[in-house]
Order: structure tokens, then C-alpha cells, then sequence
């Protein structure tokens, strides 16, 4: 029997790179949704694209640090402890333009993390870029220990 040349080996193992590349997303597809939704807020008259609903606001301290967040196109939530804050509360609803095109705004101490949706619903940060979470709140809380006390440095686009 004779060996198979180079070339053959390099066309079946084309062939089944491409066979996998074209099998894979009917394979994700099905584990995407088979994916458990417990985490996922059922906020009333909140969808996010492509289906998901979109997480509850939270607002509460942990491990020392503030965190909060809320859907984006609600603006900031109105809670009394935010007035005395200083320059940062009166400004908070001027600020729709950061959020701008983002489905969740979530903030450690005052600060802006920013937060993506995946396609699947789940959430990922710049802190925890390849951690996929199924809350923005898990997130945050994720991000906070990341973080071990550090201050979170703001975003800047130009």
C-alpha cells in the first residue's frame, strides 16, 4: 500500500477543517438555546436585541464599593442617597451621551464600567473581558474583585 502525499493530507485536512467550520454554529445554536436564563431580570416593557430581557436595576455596596446599574434609555435611577454626591449626582442625567448606543449602564464608585451584551445574553466588561456573566450585576460584583481595591480608569475614546 502506498503512503498518501503531501498534498492529500493537506486536502482531507482541509476538508475537515471546513466540515467543523460549517458544523460549528449548528452545534452552538442548539447549546445557546439550551443555555439556563436564571440570572435575567423580567423587567416589564425592557427588551434588549435579539430577544433577551433586559436585567433589573440594582444599586448596593459590596465588599466597600458602590455599585449600581440600570438599563441606559431609563437615564440614571432616582435614589435619595445620590443627592449629596457632589458634582457627579447633579451632572448624572447630563450624562446620556457617554451611554449613548450601550444597552446597560453599570458604574463601580461613581465610575463607568463599561459593560457589551453577547449574542447569547450574557455579559462581559473591560475588566473581566473574556468571563462571560449572566447579570450586569454579577458582573460588577466580578469586576470588584478583580479590581482588589484599585480605582477603575475610565474609558476614553477620542
Amino acid at each position: 500500500m502506498s503512503r498518501p502525499t503531501r498534498r492529500q493530507v493537506l486536502h482531507v485536512s482541509a476538508a475537515a477543517l471546513a466540515g467543523t467550520a460549517l458544523a460549528a454554529p449548528v452545534a452552538l445554536a442548539g447549546t445557546a438555546s439550551a443555555r439556563p436564563t436564571a440570572g435575567h431580570g423580567h423587567s416589564e416593557g425592557h427588551q434588549a436585541p435579539a430577544g433577551h430581557e433586559m436585567p433589573e436595576p440594582f444599586d448596593e455596596m459590596y465588599q466597600g464599593r458602590h455599585i449600581e446599574g440600570w438599563p441606559a434609555d431609563e437615564g440614571a435611577p432616582e435614589h435619595g442617597h445620590h443627592a449629596g454626591h457632589g458634582s457627579r449626582a447633579h451632572s448624572r442625567s447630563a450624562q446620556a451621551g457617554p451611554h449613548e448606543g450601550m444597552d446597560f449602564v453599570v458604574r463601580i464608585d461613581n465610575d463607568d464600567l463599561h459593560v457589551m451584551r453577547n449574542a447569547d445574553g450574557t455579559w462581559i466588561s473591560l475588566v473581566n473581558h473574556y468571563e462571560t456573566f449572566t447579570t450586569p450585576q454579577a458582573l460588577a460584583r466580578a469586576a470588584v474583585r478583580e479590581l482588589q481595591g484599585a480605582e477603575l480608569v475610565p474609558v476614553v475614546t477620542v
